[in-house]
């Protein structure tokens, strides 16, 4: 039973730009990294459809979540710091 490969965003990147470029036809690629033509098509449509956010300025849903993520951590760090700061103050006394 074979497991599935995860793949690092770089090495998509470097293979779906090569494709992009058409330096290398798919099988070419694909024959050299070992990675199925179907997966690099998928890669490449990925690369066309996203290109045109990188330079548009707006946040994706993901830069939206992780900056909601990151407030409610220092929301519950600041939580945190408080109640410590109580709890060793009543300890003291």
């Amino acid at each position: 039973m074979s497991k599935r490969k995860n793949h690092a965003s770089a090495f998509k990147a470097k293979v779906a730009l090569v494709g992009l470029s058409g330096e290398q036809a798919i099988a070419q690629l694909s024959a050299e990294h070992g990675v199925r033509q179907t997966l690099i098509n998928k890669w490449l449509k990925q690369l066309k459809s996203e290109v045109a956010d990188i330079f548009s300025g707006a946040k994706t849903s993901k830069d939206v979540n992780a900056e909601k993520q990151l407030h409610n951590l220092h929301a519950k760090i600041g939580q945190l710091t408080v109640e410590r700061d109580f709890l060793v103050k009543v300890s003291v006394r």
